[in-house]
């Protein structure tokens, strides 16, 4: 899949038309909102109209299309203005991009673990399930330093898109037991690269480089069954 949002991420208000409405919902012709998956959660904002202006409180692809459902049972229609909450965007990008970080440091720490889940959160915490048999949850939280090192380094991220076979064929790549980014219509999946350190495929928001988020801290390690490690990580002032 390819959003506006993936090419266009510091563009959070557009002016844009209506392509199709119905009571509580419309399809814009373009939209800034990034509709959420892979754990992480959607944008939230408002699209504002001649009539006036609606919450956007969801998303559902229907027949193609991605409908922005609204907090009232307006039908809008005509030229609108769609604005994404810049705060929640950011700390979203912020939490996605951290959380990139602990999955390229467990895949080396722990012999190319997997992603078992993942899940953001609107308090500023984040979740990741790895699938690491026996390991040392010691090991998990010693893992906060290390993080932050390279938060500090404000290392540059990248994004590619690259033909799914070769996706597939590159140990790795997709990173997650469960889930991967949709691929675009002529068939690429999207890649996204924290410089020197680590690529997988991924379909969310991130920063541009490691050093805009603040450091985080590793709350908590939990068992979830032989296999599973859930690692909680969470920005300063939300721990």
């Amino acid at each position: 899949m390819h959003l506006f949002c993936h090419d266009n991420p510091e563009t959070l208000s557009v002016q844009t038309d209506v392509a199709d409405a119905r009571p509580g919902k419309v399809v814009l012709a373009q939209t800034p909102f990034y509709p959420g998956g892979g754990g992480q959660l959607a944008d939230r904002g408002v699209i504002r109209w001649q009539g006036g202006d609606a919450k956007v409180v969801g998303f559902e692809y229907s027949a193609g299309k991605l409908w922005h459902l609204l907090d009232s049972q307006s039908e809008m229609a005509g030229g609108v203005e769609a604005a994404v909450d810049p705060a929640f965007r950011r700390m979203m990008r912020q939490l996605h991009t951290d959380t990139h970080i602990l999955n390229a440091l467990v895949f080396q720490a722990f012999n190319g673990a997997l992603v078992t889940g993942v899940q953001m959160a609107d308090d500023g915490t984040a979740r990741m399930d790895f699938d690491v048999p026996d390991a040392d949850n010691d090991r998990l939280r010693a893992l906060e330093g290390p993080i932050n090192d390279l938060i500090r380094q404000d290392i540059p991220l990248r994004f590619v898109y690259v033909p799914m076979s070769e996706a597939q064929a590159e140990h790795g790549l997709i990173r997650s037991r469960s889930v991967a980014p949709p691929p675009t219509p002529d068939g690429k999946i999207r890649i996204v690269e924290i410089t020197g350190l680590d690529r997988q495929a991924c379909g969310g928001t991130h920063l541009a480089s490691t050093g805009a988020s603040p450091p985080v801290r590793i709350l908590k390690v939990d068992n979830k069954g032989r296999h599973n490690r859930r690692v909680r990580i969470a920005l300063p002032e939300k721990s």
